[in-house]
């Protein structure tokens, strides 16, 4: 049964354990002028096998992956921590492996980024964020237990407080912008390719002002021989999202499917299209049951045809609405462009912005993004 309850809007526009080596290794200040492909011939000569890795000479996402499960999270990471990662929106960049990065060293590298910050603002080259600041204070933590293999680095988050100029004495600082590192099920050809000196958390999220997401990534850059990259989330990477978040309804209601399409005519026609969340799962299950019977008639094993997506049937279950769209406005979305999905579980837009509303499926949704994240590396 095709979903029936969708609205449609339209509007014109015009526009665990620290996973690093224990031997502490200090960073010192690396030349501005090295680059990461230098940095990285420098360490693993002409013929590095990095050259040859899989994950970066077949570059296009899985065709298939796992089927989500509730992941009660909260039993292996630090509560306050979660709550910091959840509810916001993040913007994403990818970045990569940093050249003596260590998880041992978080403290020196919270003074490190304060003096950083303060350096720079001293010379003028940091605008003021939310009015005149005081002092910017730093603090890199590790976020334990969001790791999901032996290949994958912890999580690390970083902070930077400040309160107004005038503030009372007694009046304590606040956060003025986060962001974080990870790499969840990253691929493991790849992980294993890098030598020891190289961690990879390919995952970059932020959120505060511009200038302080630009002045934390130059130290990044400066210190550790990397360099980061705008993360769009594909039209592809999209559609996955909303097959893996609808696939979560029976456990965790998605309450809508909701998709922003923009048309390419003059001026642009943005389609606001919502599906009812009951009519969303039935479609998907229609579309899981065509899978079903192709694996009977073709003696798959039970237990992975349960536990797994194929692109097929995300491709079957985009077709399905874009169909029902056509049959009752006349509008092929074929023609335009996703630029953004929604559900109660998380949102995420074509820009690189995603929120994570549920904190029980953010491990499958961090899967997919650190899979893109390795793949926009450059080679």
């Amino acid at each position: 049964m095709p979903p029936g309850a969708d609205t449609p809007e339209m509007e014109r526009h015009q526009n665990s354990v620290t996973r690093t080596p224990l031997n502490s290794v200090v960073v010192q200040r690396r030349s501005k002028s090295k680059s990461y492909r230098l940095s990285y011939r420098s360490c693993l000569g002409a013929t590095s096998r990095l050259c040859f890795t899989p994950a970066l000479t077949a570059r296009r996402l899985n065709t298939s992956r796992r089927a989500p499960k509730s992941h009660n999270i909260t039993e292996k990471v630090n509560p306050e921590k979660l709550a910091l990662l959840v509810k916001t929106e993040w913007q994403l960049s990818y970045v990569s492996p940093l050249y003596q990065f260590r998880h041992t060293q978080l403290k020196s590298y919270s003074r490190q980024l304060s003096a950083f910050i303060a350096a720079e603002k001293q010379q003028g080259l940091a605008v003021e964020v939310e009015g005149p600041q005081k002092t910017f204070r730093v603090s890199f933590s590790l976020v334990q237990g969001m790791a999901e293999s032996d290949d994958d680095a912890e999580t690390v988050l970083i902070q930077i407080h400040s309160k107004p100029l005038f503030a009372r004495q007694d009046e304590p600082q606040r956060p003025v912008w986060s962001g974080w590192l990870t790499c969840i099920n990253g691929n493991p050809d790849y992980l294993r390719s890098l030598p020891k000196d190289f961690i990879c958390l390919p995952l970059f999220g932020s959120s505060g002002a511009e200038a302080l997401t630009t002045l934390v990534k130059s130290w990044f850059q400066q210190f550790f021989d990397c360099c980061f990259g705008p993360l769009e989330i594909s039209h592809t990477c999209l559609q996955w999202l909303m097959a893996l978040w609808t696939n979560c309804h029976t456990e965790s209601s998605i309450q809508h499917l909701k998709m922003i399409w923009t048309l390419p005519v003059v001026p642009p026609l943005q389609v606001t299209y919502t599906v009812n969340s009951e009519d969303a799962w039935e479609l998907w299950s229609s579309v899981r049951k065509e899978k079903e019977k192709e694996n009977k008639a073709g003696e798959m094993a039970k237990d992975e045809e349960e536990n797994s997506i194929d692109i097929e049937e995300v491709t079957g279950f985009m077709q399905g609405l874009k169909s029902h769209f056509y049959r009752h406005f006349r509008l092929d979305l074929s023609a335009g462009s996703l630029d953004q999905v929604s559900t109660a579980l998380g949102s995420a837009k074509y820009k690189g912005r995603i929120k994570i509303s549920n904190s029980r499926y953010m491990i499958t949704t961090l899967t997919l993004l650190t899979e893109c994240a390795l793949l926009k590396m450059p080679i």
